[in-house]
C-alpha cells in the first residue's frame, strides 16, 4: 500500500514532512499500514501519524531544513564544550597568583 499525505502526494521514508496538528517538522523514518491507513513515524517526536494529518515538504524546503538542522548541532555541540571546558575550574578560593 503507497503512502499519501493530506495533499495526495506520496511519501517515503527520509523525506521531510510536517504534521499538520502542531507544525512539527521530522524525517520520517519508517511507515507502516494498519486497517487500511497508513501511518508515518517521524524522527523529532519518535511518535507516529496518521498520513491523512501529514504533509509532504517539497526538496527545496527540504534543503533549508537540513541546513538548519547542521547549523542548530554545530551550535549545540559549541555550548557542551564550552560547558566541559568550565566545569574543570576551581572557583572555591578567592586567592590568586600574581606576578612580582
Amino acid at each position: 500500500m503507497e503512502s499519501l499525505d493530506s495533499c495526495v502526494k506520496p511519501i517515503e521514508k527520509g523525506s521531510y514532512v510536517i504534521y499538520n496538528g502542531t507544525g512539527t517538522i521530522g524525517k520520517i523514518i519508517d511507515i507502516k499500514s494498519e486497517n487500511n491507513e497508513s501511518w508515518i513515524k517521524v524522527d523529532s517526536t519518535d511518535l507516529w501519524y496518521n498520513s491523512q494529518f501529514i504533509q509532504a515538504i517539497d526538496k527545496a524546503e527540504e534543503a533549508k531544513i537540513e541546513s538548519k538542522l547542521k547549523k542548530e548541532e554545530a551550535a549545540e555541540k559549541v555550548k557542551r564544550m564550552k560547558k566541559r571546558t568550565f566545569e574543570d575550574v576551581d572557583m572555591s578560593t578567592e586567592l590568586c597568583d600574581g606576578g612580582g
